[in-house]
């Protein structure tokens, strides 16, 4: 049953309870389920119905519908990252992807608002490349482990440490890091930037892991920093290997971010992008996705036929993002992100040059 059937049977306002009387959620007059908005809402249910019981449609179509009004009225975009859940990624964002891809079309786009559904570093580098916009994020809150665990003073004092060697920062940084590096890199790109300086030694932090991969794939010594992402650090070589036990042909593909005994395990290793074009050309039978587990349910609708194995390990930070906070967020024109001036000038060029380095 599809939730335009579903609606053809409401004769009434009333034939179902609302959202807020069924799920308890924000009881607002105008995000109630209507027939009107169970037709508005249909195409993109579907989009979604693979991942959410139609049970729980209700509560989601009438933010839904209202955010993609709003934005229009407002001009306003929305960014979401591979991680966001299904009903964000597949129903209200318009541009989707890893934070390479996001920062590059943040750059782009033509509106007033750019409204990011990520983390707060996300929504910073989106302020970067577009200092005369405005830049919204749903939750201060929504922070990253990575990005926690180095400061702008830390890397002031790896400079005196290591004095000449160039810095590569990891874009899951704060702006006062970026403006104190070099470069900047993604998980997509980090050999190649690393690749890209004349020097035989270079820092790349704050992922150690990512750093350690990229040190199998360049002959240069690279530096690391003891930071990890909290989601991809929990994944074990041994889980992985039981699972290739129980079936042989299951597909492992994991993200850089994860211990180098995992990449080691594992099919194919890349960004999120890669991760998602791998299973796109592939169209393994089973396939496990070493990395948060939205992305899994993100990917399943575009690849019919491919069965999804999901540890479900997932970022409590992403999760912060919802539907009623975006909306929120869009109405009130809260969570706005400013970045310093005189901060921002420094860490814009970091990213500037890793962007001309991915053009």
């Amino acid at each position: 049953m599809t939730a335009l059937t579903l609606a053809d049977r409401m004769s009434t306002r009333d034939a179902l309870p609302t959202a807020a009387e069924r799920f308890g959620v924000l009881a607002r007059p105008d995000l109630d389920y209507t027939p009107e908005i169970a037709r508005e809402t249909a195409p993109l249910y579907e989009k979604v119905r693979a991942h959410t019981p139609e049970i729980e449609w209700p509560v989601y179509a009438p933010y839904v519908a209202a955010i993609n009004r709003l934005k229009r009225e407002r001009s306003a975009v929305i960014l979401a990252h591979n991680y966001q859940t299904p009903e964000i990624y597949h129903c209200v964002a318009d541009i989707v992807g890893d934070s390479l891809q996001l920062a590059r079309e943040a750059e782009k786009v033509d509106a007033k608002i750019i409204v990011q559904c990520g983390v707060h570093f996300m929504a910073e580098t989106s302020k970067l490349m577009n200092p005369e916009k405005t830049v919204l994020v749903p939750d201060m809150r929504a922070g990253c482990s990575l990005s926690e665990s180095i400061t702008a003073a830390d890397v002031r004092l790896l400079r005196e440490r290591y004095p000449g060697v160039p810095i590569v920062t990891y874009v899951n940084t704060s702006a006062e890091v970026k403006a104190e590096s070099d470069i900047c890199c993604t998980s997509s790109n980090a050999v190649k930037v690393v690749e890209s300086l004349d020097s035989d030694t270079v820092l790349c932090i704050p992922d150690e892991y990512l750093a350690l991969n990229v040190a199998r794939q360049t002959n240069k010594k690279i530096l690391t920093w003891k930071g990890h992402c909290e989601v991809h650090e929990r994944f074990t070589a041994e889980e992985l290997l039981a699972y290739k036990d129980a079936d042989p042909s299951i597909q492992i593909v994991a993200h850089p971010e994860c211990h180098p005994d995992v990449l080691a395990v594992s099919d194919y290793a890349g960004s999120t992008a890669g991760m998602i074009d791998y299973v796109k050309g592939k169209r393994p039978a089973r396939v496990l996705l070493v990395t948060e587990c939205s992305m899994a349910s993100n990917v399943q609708s575009e690849v019919p036929g491919v069965e999804f194995v999901k540890p479900c390990n997932l970022c409590p930070h992403m999760r912060r993002i919802t539907l009623p906070k975006i909306l929120e967020s869009l109405t009130d024109m809260t969570g706005e992100v400013r970045v310093d001036p005189a901060i921002a000038d420094r860490a814009r060029r970091a990213v500037e040059r890793m962007v001309a380095l991915a053009n």
